[in-house]
């Protein structure tokens, strides 16, 4: 009873708050270029930006690995009332079945979605999930970062967890699709992990360079479709 109801009021915090948000969009070329490559999305992100990342990319019908404890659970719940699926499972337990399940969905035509450095952290740390499902399947890694004008922080969360205040302006810059070639092996997973970390950490300065340079009264701008 206590999922249901945090599941529910969850869902309806992210709707009414993400129609109130003002967007810009940095780098939607890059989205549609690994779209054109057509072997599906890994979408990669830190796990700060949940809730204004399920607005962003809601209804696509993306598969999001999600932790098998009581917060899983519960943000399984609320992306899937925004159009998402989940997978069960993270770095720390049942990691091996959650990515057989991404796999499974990537073939089904189904995109991915990792919140790279959670359940747990570090903050900002890429884990590699992301590196191992693009070498499986093909799919290009998508990073992206989401900075917000104004923004309630949870400083004793380990994350510094975000939610936006409402009509706050959030930006999002998408970084150009990485793919891991199939016969990576084991020892050759480490420069596309580098190169992942490195991909997440330049759009985040991009966002707080954002934030700094915000000009009161900014007008809202369009979001690609």
């Amino acid at each position: 009873m206590k999922i249901l109801l945090a599941s529910s009021l969850g869902s309806l915090v992210c709707s009414l708050l993400g129609r109130t948000l003002r967007w810009e969009v940095f780098g939607w070329e890059n989205w549609e270029r690994a779209r054109r490559l057509g072997k599906g999305i890994i979408y990669t992100f830190w796990h700060r930006e949940i809730l204004s990342a399920t607005w962003f990319w809601r209804k696509r019908g993306i598969v999001v690995m999600t932790s098998q404890n009581f917060d899983g659970e519960l943000i399984a719940r609320i992306i899937a009332r925004q159009g998402y699926g989940a997978a069960r499972g993270s770095s720390s337990w049942g990691a091996t079945r959650a990515l057989m399940d991404m796999i499974r969905a990537i073939r089904h035509g189904s995109d991915t979605a990792f919140t790279i450095d959670g359940p747990r952290g570090p903050r900002f740390v890429a884990k590699d999930g992301a590196v191992f499902l693009s070498r499986a399947t093909g799919a290009a890694i998508l990073c992206f970062h989401i900075a917000l004008r104004n923004s309630y922080v949870f400083t004793k969360s380990w994350d510094l967890h975000q939610v936006p205040y409402p009509f706050s302006r959030a930006a999002i810059f998408i970084a150009a699709p990485i793919v891991v070639p199939r016969l990576a092996g084991t020892s050759e997973i480490e420069l596309p992990q580098r190169l992942v970390q490195a991909t997440l950490d330049d759009p985040r300065r991009q966002g707080e360079e954002w934030v700094r340079n915000q000009p009161v009264g900014s007008r809202r701008s369009p979001l690609p479709t």
